[in-house]
């Protein structure tokens, strides 16, 4: 059964790039939108742009401020009563050598990405278990699946998601939980140009792969569209997906086709 209007989504990330496409996908679909990230002026922008500005609620959120989500997940609630599907899109990627890497970049991709996104999920489980039933729709990555040079903190993060969001639907399954996890490839977004480098700072570039990757609302209409399917993994992106299936099957192969590709 697809979203309708009476189903409400929480977004986080949703100022730009993949979380600012679900919105548009969610909201044109007829559901209530709960937006969250930390640019405000970017949320304000995006219900402007929605077709029901109304049925938008802005949320300001910090990922790394643990000790406001509760209150933050009751304000997410009460805006339209309820929650039925929460989307932890928020996050941040990196471009750099490990041996460049200062252990507070690591710190901070495991803050945000994996310690914010786990807390915020932990704050509105409750609710989900009051109401028996709730779905948890988790953004990782293809690098939560395999590695590749310059990620190796994004890739460590990502991998630690699907661990502990398995670990999330073994355990509910049986209260009406679902969680599906995300695996995007290459997604033109600003992904690149805002990820962290060796010393914290924003790389600030562009890379070829991002540019010639999925247009993002393709992306966010395939998201939408397994998540509405309820599947527990999806793959989305170009031939980078094929990744996957080498990591199973030919690790050695695959391994090869990373180092020779130079992405950065």
């Amino acid at each position: 059964m697809g979203l309708g209007q009476e189903k409400v989504v929480w977004i986080t990330g949703a100022s730009s790039g993949i979380g600012e496409a679900l919105t548009y996908a969610y909201a044109t679909s007829g559901a209530k939108v709960v937006i969250s990230a930390r640019n405000i002026e970017g949320l304000q922008a995006v219900k402007q742009k929605c077709p029901r500005p109304n049925d938008i609620y802005i949320l300001p959120l910090d990922l790394l401020k643990l000790e406001e989500f509760n209150i933050k997940t009751n304000e997410a609630w009460n805006a339209f009563g309820t929650i039925d599907l929460l989307i932890n899109n928020a996050g941040v990627s990196q471009r750099s050598l490990i041996i460049e890497t200062d252990m507070e970049v690591y710190k901070k991709l495991m803050d945000i990405n994996y310690l914010g996104t786990v807390a915020l999920s932990k704050a509105i489980l409750p609710k989900f278990l009051l109401q028996n039933k709730g779905q948890f729709a988790v953004v990782s990555s293809l690098m939560g699946k395999f590695s590749s040079p310059y990620r190796s903190g994004y890739c460590g993060v990502k991998h630690a998601l699907h661990g502990f969001f398995d670990a999330l639907r073994m355990e509910h399954e049986k209260d009406g939980i679902t969680v599906t996890i995300i695996c995007p490839g290459f997604i033109q977004t600003d992904v690149a140009k805002n990820a962290l480098v060796g010393d914290g700072s924003k790389n600030n570039t562009e890379d070829k792969a991002t540019e010639n990757g999925l247009a993002v609302n393709v992306f966010a209409a395939r998201m939408k569209n397994a998540i509405e399917k309820k599947k527990f993994e999806a793959y989305i992106g170009k031939k980078e997906v094929l990744g996957i299936y080498l990591k199973r099957f030919l690790p050695k192969l695959l391994h090869k086709i990373v180092l020779k590709s130079e992405v950065r």
